[in-house]
């Protein structure tokens, strides 16, 4: 059974708050402070971009996106999140998903068939999946960094017209904290579905996956969102939560996605947890990105 398309009125396109990208060198090492100062960087001058988008504040935005160039552009963002999952750093997040998702590739050893994953904002073609011979993985990202990972954003990826368009897992690894619009968020969590099928004949009542990680801080430090939050926000767009790990800087989990238990729930931005040294991210799902 193919899990039914449901399309947002309003598709939030992640290169529309991207910026240009700057052609440089290539850094051979980083180290962890330097890896943490550029990701830190690129994420605040994205938002401020954003506000000052908001405030129709084009001056600024020409300033602010002047300044992302100058320290490399999103080429040197994705080389710093790369250095940062390398296997040196102990930093490949599919390592858990791999671990998570074992008993079902166990089952699919004596058949032909294999786990169909789309990984969203791929970095590499080297880590763990990819060394896994029961896993089928289609890579995209916004600015493909090498052969096998193509260019492409997953919100303008066609939504799937037969069966072979479908997966049984998607990845977001530190994708959805790097969407600068929260209804973008919403509207990326929601597409998901769109793209999920549980057509995996040999393995009996299989449901789709989707591996999510997100900066612990999302979910432990800001003033909009909570872990409960995002519980409520998943299980509205039907998924039941399988697995999760929280470390000190990110948090992982493992969904399951269930069709049926779909409904629509309105999350608008609302304070949750006060503070003055909190941060601001959250998620809202509401009738303007409704599919």
């Amino acid at each position: 059974m193919t899990a039914k398309k449901r399309r947002s009125k309003r598709p939030a396109l992640l290169s529309h708050s991207r910026p240009r990208i700057t052609k440089q060198a290539a850094i051979p090492s980083l180290s962890s402070k330097a890896t943490r100062n550029i990701i830190r960087s690129h994420h605040q001058l994205l938002k401020a971009q954003e506000a000052a988008l908001a405030r129709k504040d084009l001056s600024l935005v020409e300033k602010i996106d002047k300044e992302i160039a100058a320290n490399g552009g999103l080429e040197s963002y994705q080389l710093a999140s790369k250095t940062g999952q390398s296997l040196e750093r102990g930093g490949d997040s599919s390592v858990v998903f791999l671990d998570w998702i074992r008993p079902t590739l166990k089952q699919l050893e004596k058949s032909s068939q294999r786990l169909k994953l789309l990984e969203v904002g791929a970095l590499s073609t080297k880590n763990a999946c990819s060394r896994n011979p029961f896993i089928d993985i289609t890579r995209i990202d916004l600015n493909s960094q090498e052969p096998g990972i193509l260019q492409q954003d997953f919100m303008k990826r066609p939504f799937p017209k037969d069966k072979h368009d479908y997966f049984h897992a998607i990845s977001l690894s530190l994708v959805l904290n790097f969407v600068p619009n929260v209804v973008g968020r919403g509207e990326m969590l929601k597409r998901c579905s769109s793209f999920l099928t549980s057509d995996l004949p040999s393995i009996t009542n299989f449901t789709p996956y989707l591996f999510l990680v997100l900066p612990a801080a999302c979910v432990s430090n800001s003033r909009y969102f909570s872990r409960e939050r995002l519980l409520d926000i998943m299980s509205s767009l039907g998924y039941i939560q399988l697995q999760e790990k929280i470390t000190n800087k990110l948090i992982y989990q493992l969904w399951e996605y269930h069709a049926d238990l779909y409904r629509m729930v309105t999350f608008r931005k609302e304070e949750l947890n006060p503070g003055k040294t909190r941060n601001n991210f959250t998620v809202i799902l509401n009738d303007n990105n409704a599919n």
